[in-house]
């Protein structure tokens, strides 16, 4: 299997940046043994532009990524996150390649700005579309042209190695990174938070609130220190939608906290994520938790051995694969109970 990825991958951070979810797929797809060949769209541009000014590289990255579509031939073609490759790009690969498979994998919320436009504009060409909101809130986008998946957010074990279920001596008992304030009011809840914990617990934030976010080895190093953490999305009316954050605690046995509106009850097993329903319900669990170590560690470590077990970049990267080029299903993946192979929901 020969699989052309498409994305931004930060290379001119040189490591200064955090695990992102395609980096994960890529890792995923290789322990699948599949020949994968990736492509920075932004990177790129930049690379090609004249005086590095990316904006004036888009048409050479656009031509390059055609380059590399005759060179690798590929069976599959996943787009991520890559707004600067055109659609018209794409579809000249597709008539280049005819029997190249064209899929869009989509990790950002339904709420962000123009992203349900972008995921209508990507199934103008794509064979099929993965989003990270569950399958049954993706309705809208039935009928425009794509077969339509819910992806998870998936751990992988050569990055998430910590297991902070098995440790009581950690000195942040409660943890919120957050780098994006827009659509959201969710720095006001940990505000409130903060007030109500005071002098009781070791809560720290970074990323709002005068303190910086951080990336890379500072967050690794600050995930390594951390009991608790809070898992707040900007907006909680998604089904089964969060962002990498929760992949990122799970895998490295950190309790965490999310509002039950997404629903996750209904595909995590009981005592993993502790789900609340309002200010004053988050802030008596996180207390007694926070009372009871012995409890923290037994849900924690649950969790984690379920996401290692059953949400892991190898069983979420040959889902994408076999989805994409309709091959049955070779494992029972549990966040794909309710579709079919085409992605149709199944009737009840």
């Amino acid at each position: 299997m020969r699989v052309l990825h498409v994305d931004y991958q930060q290379l001119r951070s040189y490591g200064k940046t955090s695990v992102s979810w395609n980096e994960k797929l890529r890792y995923g797809l290789i322990k699948n043994d599949f020949y994968v060949q990736s492509f920075s769209d932004r990177d790129v541009a930049a690379f090609e532009a004249p005086f590095r000014i990316r904006d004036l590289g888009h048409k050479k990255a656009n031509q390059r990524l055609i380059e590399m579509s005759e060179a690798v031939e590929p069976d599959i073609l996943i787009a991520g996150h890559c707004d600067i490759i055109t659609n018209k790009t794409l579809a000249r690969i597709k008539k280049q390649q005819p029997n190249c498979t064209i899929v869009h994998c989509n990790n950002d919320g339904l709420f962000a700005p123009n992203n349900v436009e972008r995921l209508k504009y990507r199934a103008e060409v794509a064979d099929a579309l993965f989003v990270s909101t569950g399958r049954k809130e993706l309705s809208m986008l039935e009928g425009i042209g794509a077969r339509i998946y819910h992806m998870p957010n998936p751990v992988e074990p050569s990055i998430d190695v910590l297991d902070n279920s098995k440790k009581t001596s950690l000195p942040i008992d409660l943890l919120f990174c957050s780098h994006a304030t827009k659509h959201t009011d969710r720095l006001d809840l940990v505000k409130n938070i903060q007030t109500s914990v005071e002098g009781k617990m070791n809560f720290q934030v970074f990323g709002g609130h005068g303190k910086p976010a951080i990336w890379g080895r500072d967050y690794e190093h600050v995930l390594s220190q951390t009991k608790m953490g809070l898992n707040l999305n900007r907006q909680n009316n998604f089904y089964w939608y969060s962002s990498a954050r929760m992949a990122q605690l799970a895998g490295n046995g950190i309790l965490q906290f999310t509002h039950n509106a997404h629903r996750f009850d209904e595909l995590l097993p009981d005592e993993t994520v502790v789900y609340y329903e309002n200010e004053t319900d988050l802030v008596n669990k996180i207390l007694a938790f926070h009372r009871d170590d012995e409890k923290r560690q037994a849900w924690a470590s649950r969790c984690r051995e379920f996401f290692h077990q059953e949400m892991n970049t190898t069983l979420y990267s040959r889902y994408i694969v076999e989805a994409a080029l309709q091959i049955p299903f070779s494992h029972d993946y549990v966040w794909a109970q309710d579709i079919n192979l085409n992605g149709s929901l199944k009737s009840n």
